[in-house]
């Protein structure tokens, strides 16, 4: 039997603790988990694929709660590492106003920064995937894990592996320039393009140069899908043949958290399933709705069954 899974992805995923006020007044908080690769996993575990995820952690406590949240999710983290070094990271959210929350890393250093390429080859020796699924965050970690993503993009290519980059910009971690240099790099082996309409710039060549029709310039670099996230405003997915978008769907917002992973999940998930592009869409506007109306990264997101729910009619009792 083949043990490749349906997607590979990696990156880091810190301990994440939760406060209900200003950290500098104390109080309780919630402990999970957290990493933007590490939520695209559970969420496409619970619809049902095989999924493989390879980080790095710290060989302590913080590591085993990510290693065992993510074993309960049934994500595959065989190929995953301990680092008897360097720590696992920390996160901590700290609700100000009942629409802003501060995030605060704590990540220098961390294990999770040093992921290496041998990391990497021996998640693709275990099985090459049908879906290799990157961030722009993992590069940004350091030049270890810049170098694993690299890695994982040259297997991809001598596997015949599909490539799905989220560009998920973090300006905590590097520049837009630097980011630019390093994506447009990586391009050339990508098939699915996800990105929100600001972070498309940054996946432009000649150093950024603004484009009235950026679509049309990165498909026609051979992007073969660009999808284009746009918050409350839905979603655009651009391919050589047509262009369709999907407005959002009417939910109560309660957290915005992890909803562009949710939306992530879900479009390839569709994909996985060899559904058509409509259907991709309407997935991830799905599962990145649930995301939204759930507190935490990862916890709202949906399992193949609950779909269905965000149709029905508001007050339903299902049983």
């Amino acid at each position: 039997m083949s043990n490749a899974p349906d997607v590979l992805t990696f990156g880091e995923t810190m301990v994440a603790l939760r406060g209900n006020g200003p950290l500098k007044l104390g109080g309780s908080m919630d402990v999970s988990v957290a990493g933007a690769e590490s939520n695209v996993a559970i969420g496409l575990s619970r619809l049902g694929h095989a999924v493989r995820w390879s980080g790095a952690v710290g060989d302590d406590e913080a590591g085993e709660l990510v290693l065992r949240t993510l074993r309960a999710e049934g994500v595959d983290v065989g190929a995953a590492t301990r680092d008897p070094s360097a720590p696992t990271g920390l996160l901590l959210f700290e609700p100000r106003l009942p629409d802003v929350t501060r995030v605060h890393y704590y990540r220098a250093g961390s294990a999770g920064s040093r992921l290496t390429p041998d990391a990497v080859d021996a998640a693709f020796a275990a099985g090459a995937p049908r879906v290799l699924h990157l961030t722009g965050i993992t590069p940004a970690l350091g030049p270890s894990a810049a170098e694993a993503c690299r890695r994982a993009l040259r297997l991809a290519r001598d596997h015949g592996t599909q490539v799905c980059l989220d560009v998920n910009f973090r300006s905590r971690l590097w520049s837009s320039d630097e980011a630019s240099a390093e994506l447009c790099g990586w391009l050339p082996h990508v098939d699915v393009l996800i990105a929100s309409d600001d972070e498309l710039p940054l996946c432009l060549p000649s150093a950024r140069t603004a484009s009235p029709e950026p679509e049309k310039t990165l498909l026609a670099g051979g992007i073969r899908e660009l999808v284009v996230k746009l918050g409350s405003r839905g979603a655009t997915v651009h391919t050589a043949d047509n262009t369709l978008h999907s407005p959002a769907r009417q939910v109560h917002a309660v957290d915005a958290v992890g909803a562009g992973d949710a939306f992530v999940a879900g479009y390839l998930s569709a994909l996985l399933d060899g559904a058509d592009v409509a259907t991709r869409l309407d997935r991830a506007i799905t599962t990145g709705a649930f995301a939204v109306a759930s507190r935490g990264d990862w916890e709202g997101a949906p399992t193949r069954a609950e779909l269905r729910l965000l149709s029905a009619d508001p007050g339903t009792v299902v049983r």
